[in-house]
């Protein structure tokens, strides 16, 4: 019987969907060692955690890696080409709740909602009254995409008409860009935008696209949000323009480095809206994407090719490491 190993926890429903072909091994420890260790017996992977580097040198027997999410960052396609590993992914999978996160914060945002729940627990009612004096109506403002895939699509789509908001978006293909967003270059983005939503993948391209320069092109009125990948953003320079007050602030799911060091300088900026990374975490997401992470491993390891194949070149060796070929 293959042996599927869970790096991370996976919807109970999708566990006993995979138990029921395969023996599951749930990861022992959080940790590069950990997930080395524990991969050496293992057939398949599935994973929301980077893998490290070296991993399909330990794990030998592995022939199918799934990337619970759509990073590909996560999984070393090119030692997993090497190793004869087919790769798979769930573009897509979560995009409905990466969404509603965006548009949850721009209107906390854009009611300050933040600093009214936390000042009424220390100042006078009446005094806390008045910060609502400058909060916004998000359906005036405008919101710039950077990356409108499934996620930037469905974001233009509930702020354009859910709300009337004005809709800029910039994407690498603008002729997918969809028909809720405006298409703009970087520049105009930066310079009419209330609220920028990067929603980007990282690639050489947008590693620190926003950077010091771009930073301060933005309105000093604009928040940042970001639900891409951390280092899309010059973390040391949105440090700067936090502190410096050059805008007004930023929303934040993912840094540079996956888990933010304690002492970090962005937990002690006011303006600094911290989450760890869950804006695609829901009961309904998790609940779809662990069906479609079970049914495309069990795919993978019955010799079918899955349906969202990140390596295909690697088709060949794939099948050439099956089991009933040696």
């Amino acid at each position: 019987m293959d042996r599927v190993l869970l790096v991370d926890p996976i919807d109970p429903s999708a566990v006993s969907l995979l138990r029921e072909r395969v023996e599951v091994i749930v990861c022992s420890e959080a940790s590069f060692d950990g997930i080395r260790r524990d991969g050496r017996d293992a057939d398949a992977v599935i994973t929301r955690s980077r893998l490290p580097d070296d991993f399909f040198e330990h794990a030998r027997k592995v022939r199918a890696a799934m990337i619970h999410g759509t990073g590909m960052d996560l999984v070393p396609i090119e030692a997993a080409t090497a190793h004869g590993v087919a790769v798979s992914r769930l573009p897509g999978g979560n995009a409905q709740s990466v969404a509603e996160y965006c548009v949850m914060a721009m209107l906390m945002l854009g009611r300050n909602a933040l600093e009214i729940t936390t000042k009424i627990k220390t100042l006078p009612w009446d005094e806390t009254r008045l910060l609502g004096a400058r909060a916004h109506e998000i359906s005036a403002m405008t919101v710039g995409i950077v990356g409108v895939g499934e996620i930037g699509r469905r974001v233009a789509r509930i702020c354009r008409h859910g709300f009337g908001m004005r809709v800029l978006g910039q994407q690498r293909r603008m002729d997918q860009l969809g028909p809720d967003a405006e298409p703009a270059a970087l520049d105009r983005i930066l310079d009419a935008s209330d609220f920028i939503v990067l929603a980007c993948p990282l690639t050489p391209e947008t590693q620190h696209l926003f950077n010091r320069d771009r930073l301060s092109r933005m309105k000093s009125s604009a928040w940042l949000i970001n639900v891409g990948r951390g280092a899309v953003i010059d973390e040391a320079a949105l440090v700067e323009a936090l502190r410096d007050g050059r805008i007004a602030g930023a929303m934040l799911d993912v840094y540079e480095h996956y888990r933010l060091a304690p002492g970090h300088p962005l937990f002690s900026l006011p303006n600094a809206v911290l989450t760890p990374h869950l804006a695609g975490m829901t009961q309904e997401s998790r609940k779809r994407m662990g069906a479609a992470a079970a049914e495309e491993t069990l795919r993978m390891l019955s010799g079918e090719p899955p349906k969202n194949f990140v390596n295909p070149e690697v088709w060949e060796k794939f099948h050439e490491r099956r089991p009933e070929n040696h």
